[in-house]
């Protein structure tokens, strides 16, 4: 008997899960460094990073729902 698989887009979609939230933790890291140690810097770039963010996320929630369909389907 074989043992069941997971599809190529659920191994696909959890390899992106855990970048994204890597990339968030080291945002969360680096913003409060930059905050310790009084450089401002980085607060300038915040409205570009949480807009970028918002869209990899929804984009991230789409292909879960994808996957876990088309796994529910399997």
């Amino acid at each position: 008997m074989k043992p069941q698989q997971d599809s190529h887009l659920l191994r696909l979609v959890s390899r992106f899960l855990k970048y994204f939230l890597l990339v968030l933790f080291g945002f969360a890291i680096a913003y409060v460094m930059s905050i310790t140690f009084g450089a401002v810097n980085i607060a300038i770039i915040l409205p570009f990073v949480f807009d970028w963010v918002w869209r990899l996320g929804l984009i991230l929630f789409c292909l879960i729902a994808i996957a876990v369909i088309f796994e529910s389907l399997r």
